[in-house]
């Protein structure tokens, strides 16, 4: 068995549904990406990064974003001591394998830029001195799509430092009952299937995972068609969209639809895994204009539209050998 599916097996005896947004952190976390998601309260995110941080024997931490942060909270500060005189460097809870930076827009404008530095650093200097978050390190945000009282939202050249941004909705009546039993019976504790040495192994393996140029092509073309719509036969959506998605949506495309292969026990990637991908890789990163808010026209709607509008990409067979048995 792909080791990837046994790792989504062990974390699923506590989470019921978020397939996708499992699926997601785990394309994530092989492709060194940071994933932002966007659901109501009480939907398992945060049971969902602590079973999957257990489920790799990394270490979770869990930051509650709040008006009255400061940077420090979270990357750390030096702190004096009397007795002998002398600073000391405490490190910030983002020294951590997987953060959950819960209610992010909920912070002000300092505390989001300090965690976004360390997202796309990997370090953190405080004083003279830099440091060097875990390996492997992932961020999942959240936002609270119902309330805006007191909320900062993220700008858009910080929001585009994800990779993904993911929707989570609220589960069957199905799921919602098997949820319910497990909450009143004893839940089993998440084990380990992965050490953070293999994990760093499967994220070497995933870079090697072959990536047609076709496909190469046919991700700059999506993430183009979102800035001139018009190239597609779609001029009508020209008035909904002020700005398309930049060059770092088609490299994150790409990047993950080769993670995504590889969870799915390919050494190869297809079509499939860029259009599995490309809402969650790009919906955050097209800005609408007042037009498309008035008119109830979403970033899924438009990019529906223009991932219709351009033709799959055939690439060569390159065999059905699955890549871990």
């Amino acid at each position: 068995m792909n080791p990837m599916e046994q790792v989504l097996y062990e974390v699923k005896k506590t989470i019921v549904g978020q397939d996708a947004l499992l699926e997601r952190m785990l394309v994530a976390l092989l492709s060194d990406g940071h994933i932002l998601v966007e659901g109501v309260p009480g939907l398992a995110k945060t049971l969902a990064v602590k079973s999957l941080a257990g489920a790799i024997g990394g270490q979770f931490n869990r930051v509650q974003f709040t008006p009255d942060l400061v940077p420090a909270d979270i990357v750390g500060t030096r702190v004096y001591h009397q007795r002998t005189g002398e600073f000391e460097t405490s490190l910030g809870p983002v020294f951590t394998n997987l953060l959950l930076a819960d209610e992010i827009n909920r912070a002000p404008a300092k505390v989001q830029s300090a965690l976004l530095e360390v997202m796309q650093e990997h370090q953190v200097t405080i004083g003279r001195e830099t440091h060097r978050v875990p390996r492997p390190f992932l961020v999942m945000a959240t936002q609270n799509p119902i309330e805006t009282e007191g909320t900062y939202p993220l700008p858009e050249a910080q929001v585009d430092r994800f990779m993904m941004k993911v929707l989570v909705d609220y589960p069957s009546p199905t799921e919602e009952f098997v949820i319910v039993e497990r909450a009143i019976s004893a839940t089993p504790a998440t084990q380990a299937i992965l050490d953070l040495d293999q994990l760093a192994d499967m994220q070497a393996k995933v870079r090697g995972v072959y990536v047609d140029p076709a496909l190469i092509e046919y991700s700059v073309r999506l993430t183009a068609a979102t800035r001139r719509p018009a190239e597609v036969g779609l001029g009508e959506l020209t008035r909904y969209v002020t700005f398309g998605a930049s060059p770092r949506a088609s490299i994150n495309l790409v990047l993950a639809a080769r993670a995504l292969a590889f969870v799915r026990g390919r050494d190869y990637t297809i079509p499939q895994d860029l259009t599995d991908l490309a809402l969650d890789v790009l919906r955050h990163r097209v800005v609408l204009s007042y037009e498309a808010l008035s008119d109830d026209i979403t970033a899924d709607a438009v990019l529906t539209w223009v991932l219709g509008a351009l033709p799959t990409p055939e690439t060569p067979a390159r065999g059905e050998r699955p890549l871990i048995r």
